[in-house]
This record gives C-alpha cells, sequence and structure tokens, in this order.
C-alpha cells in the first residue's frame, strides 16, 4: 500500500464576488462516517465535477462520491473571470500564439470542453450562468494594435473567424474609448463561475453524493483504495484527484508544479443613470492584447469587473494585506477605462490560484493503478478543467474516446528549477512581464 498524507488543504480569504452575489448556500453535508464507493473523485470543480457528471453517464448505476475541502465554489473554481476560451490561450505567449499543430490541437480539445458545457447547461437548466457571446481582444496602445494585429495573422492561419473592430467600434462595444483597437472572435463562452459550480453540483445530487468541508487529509492505493477526511474514509475501487496546484500537496509532481495567484475586484451594480453614462453592449468580456494587462467583464447584472496582476505563492495562500495592495492597481485600471463611472466602488476584492507548469503541459493520467490525475490547467481552468475531468472519466472507465489520445500525447510538466532560483526568478519574470504590459495593465 502507498499512502499519501496531505501536508496542507485549501483554504481561501473572503469568499469572491461571483460567490457572494448568489443567495446563501444551505447547510453543508459534510462526511462524519466511513462509508464504500465506487468513484471518488477529490476536489468538486469544473475538473471534478466534469469528472462526476462523465461518470454518471457511463456508470450511472455506480456509487459515485465527491469530496471538496470547502463550500462548493468557495475555492478557485469560483474565483476566475469565467472565459471558456476556445482559441490558443497561452499565457506564457507575447500574443496567446503557440506553434501551429499545437494550437489546432488545444481548439478541438477547448471546443470539446465547451461543447461539454453547453449539453450540462441546457441538461440541467443553467443557462442564467452561461452565454455564448465570443470575447473581446483589447488593444490599449499601439504596442497592443500590434500584437493584435499578428495573433490575428496566426488565426488566419487556423482557418479561424475574427472581427476587426477600430476605435469607435469598441468604444460602441464596451462603452469605453480606452481601447486603440481590438478583435472580437465568435467561439468563447463567458460563465458565471460560482452559480455556474454551485448549480451544476445541486444538479448532480441524486446521481452523485456530494461532501463539503471534507477536505482529504490521506490516500491509501493499493489493494484497499481509500480517501481519509477529518471525519470520515470513502473506500473505493478508483480514485480521480481534480486539485490543481494541490495535487502537490500529497507529494505528487512534486518541483513540477508553479503556484500563482491572480486577483479580481467586482463592482456593486450600476445604476440606471450609469449604465446610460456607459453606453456599449449590456454584458462582454475583453482580454487584453497582452496576456499580463487587465481582463475586464461586464455581467449581466450590471457590474464591472477588473482583473489583473499576478504572484508567484509557492505555499498556495495569498494575504488580506496582498489582496488590498493589488486592489488599488484594479482601481487605478477601473478609472483608466472607465472615467465616467467615477464614484462607482468596488464591492468584492479576492486572490484566486492557478497552477502552471513550465511546459504548459497538465498532470494527466494514470499515476498508479486505480488512481487518476486532472490537474495543472495552466491558467484556463473553465476550459482546460472540464476537459481534464471528463477525459480522466473516459480514461478511467476504459471509453473509446479518440480525444484521449491528444490529451494523453502532452508530456509530463517539466521540473522547476532549484530553489531560490525558480521563485527568484518567477518573481522577476512576473515583474518584468508586468512592465511590459504598459497601458494594458
Amino acid at each position: 500500500m502507498t499512502r499519501y498524507t496531505a501536508r496542507r488543504t485549501p483554504r481561501n480569504l473572503a469568499g469572491s464576488g461571483w460567490y457572494e452575489i448568489l443567495p446563501p448556500p444551505g447547510p453543508a453535508r459534510e462526511l462524519d462516517r466511513d462509508i464504500t464507493a465506487d468513484w471518488v473523485i477529490v476536489g468538486a470543480g469544473f475538473a471534478g465535477l466534469a469528472a462526476a457528471r462523465r461518470l454518471a453517464q457511463l456508470r450511472g448505476g455506480d456509487r459515485i462520491v465527491v469530496l471538496d475541502a470547502q463550500r462548493i465554489a468557495w475555492g478557485s473554481a469560483g474565483r476566475n473571470t469565467g472565459f471558456m476560451i476556445d482559441l490558443p490561450h497561452e499565457l506564457n505567449s507575447d500574443s496567446y500564439a503557440g506553434a501551429r499543430e499545437e494550437d489546432l490541437r488545444q481548439i478541438k480539445l477547448n471546443r470539446a470542453a465547451i461543447e461539454f458545457t453547453r449539453q450540462t447547461v441546457a441538461e440541467f437548466g443553467l443557462n442564467a450562468y452561461f452565454s455564448p457571446c465570443g470575447k473581446y481582444h483589447g488593444a490599449a496602445d499601439r504596442a497592443g494594435v500590434k500584437a493584435l494585429d499578428a495573433f490575428a495573422r496566426h488565426l488566419d492561419t487556423l482557418g479561424e473567424p475574427y472581427t476587426h473592430l477600430d476605435a469607435e467600434g469598441m468604444r460602441a462595444a464596451t462603452g469605453t474609448g480606452f481601447y486603440a483597437g481590438g478583435i472580437h472572435t465568435p467561439g468563447a463562452a463567458l460563465v458565471q463561475p460560482a452559480g455556474y459550480i454551485r448549480g451544476l453540483a445541486d444538479s448532480l445530487r441524486g446521481r452523485v453524493e456530494i461532501y463539503e468541508n471534507s477536505p482529504a487529509v490521506r490516500i491509501d492505493t493499493g489493494t484497499e483504495r481509500a480517501v481519509h477526511t477529518p471525519r470520515g474514509r470513502v473506500s473505493a475501487g478508483n480514485i480521480i484527484l481534480t486539485v490543481n496546484g494541490h495535487l502537490e500537496s500529497f507529494g505528487l509532481y512534486e518541483r513540477r508544479l508553479m503556484h500563482v495567484y491572480t486577483f479580481a475586484s467586482m463592482t456593486r451594480p450600476l445604476t440606471a443613470a450609469e449604465r446610460e453614462r456607459l453606453g456599449g453592449a449590456p454584458e462582454w468580456g475583453l482580454i487584453p492584447a497582452d496576456p499580463m494587462g487587465s481582463t475586464v467583464r461586464r455581467t449581466a447584472d450590471d457590474r464591472i469587473v477588473v482583473r489583473n496582476t499576478f504572484t508567484y505563492n509557492p505555499g498556495m495562500e495569498t494575504s488580506r494585506r496582498q489582496v488590498a495592495r493589488i486592489g488599488r492597481v484594479h482601481d487605478r485600471s477601473f478609472a483608466a477605462r472607465f472615467p465616467m463611472l467615477e464614484g462607482v466602488e468596488m464591492a468584492y476584492r479576492w486572490g484566486g490560484q492557478l497552477c502552471l507548469s513550465l511546459n504548459s503541459a497538465p498532470a494527466f493520467g494514470e499515476i498508479e493503478d486505480g488512481l487518476y490525475s486532472a490537474c495543472c490547467q495552466n491558467g484556463l481552468g473553465t476550459v482546460k478543467g472540464t476537459l481534464a475531468g471528463m477525459l480522466a472519466a473516459d480514461l478511467a472507465t476504459g471509453s473509446n474516446n479518440p480525444l484521449l489520445a491528444d490529451m494523453l500525447a502532452y508530456p509530463q510538466p517539466s521540473k522547476l528549477y532549484p530553489e531560490p532560483l525558480m521563485t527568484l526568478g518567477a518573481r522577476a519574470k512576473l515583474w518584468w512581464m508586468h512592465r511590459r504590459a504598459g497601458r494594458d495593465l
């Protein structure tokens, strides 16, 4: 028997804006006894719930258990900006683009995940949390316009459609004259991440047993596989880990995963007068020409969300001081883009964890007999988490999904540089990338 003992469990500060604007959840069901199941999934984010739904489709008669360390959607799944992007989104690139053949493979995989989500939304009536409206790329200056032109040329080689917008076109779409130009790509979708995750979890109850506030503190493998929580245990034939960066907390993929935080702020709802002053479309999402710039969303309930700034946090935690400091950066970014909304205050601020690898490879596959990983989403957890979760279920059940070959063709995450070079280098590179983003930040 192999025993994996957790060195830490997920802990997050005050809830994200996405979580806080939802109605309060009902009482948490915690695991407080020993049970037996066919499947246990550790982590109830995009990957975990996609794996649960796919297992329910493939093995509807099996007992499927999902454990989450916190409340559903309180963790990283409910803290992202909610973009489900179909096109290349390589954060290490100057313009999101990668090698052509790799990008074609990624588009195919991303679209399979978005289609899986679309079917999930239709089946469970989650339309309020899903908007297939595409996304904007906004350029704040001439350097940004140049980067977008390069990305557009790359899209031409991929055969992908897009629409060019000049400064006036961007103003008409977003209401702000901040952007010198942009492009719109139609294949992306926007989700209310906490609403979608909580809605999916609620919809799966009855087919799947979900336990909250029940962190995995130990995993046993071998002839008697089990996941232990502080007050109970699940003995199961198969274990799927969907804990993203916390995979390393169990001693798995050690020194191969980079733990990065990014941060967001959300306004109160705009008044009728403020909506009139802003103009533009009632809902949209924009990513910056430079990957280190500011991502901005206008939500269906008339809030503005600003997300920017990446930090290297190898301890997998942030602090109230860090959130507050970066919140001041958000305030400056908001004021630069929306001078007509002076006096609109931020109602919520939060940080959320990303897991990256040096070679942008996922931690996906069978670790040992009966133990599977669907982790390390490399900064696009909505799509890549969904993809990894559904394909982990296919892999574990022996399903003949042709997408598995594409997923398994990725290399394993590369080893990190030795310390202290890794931490010093990561923080220096992030500092330089933020400086390079210039006005996009």
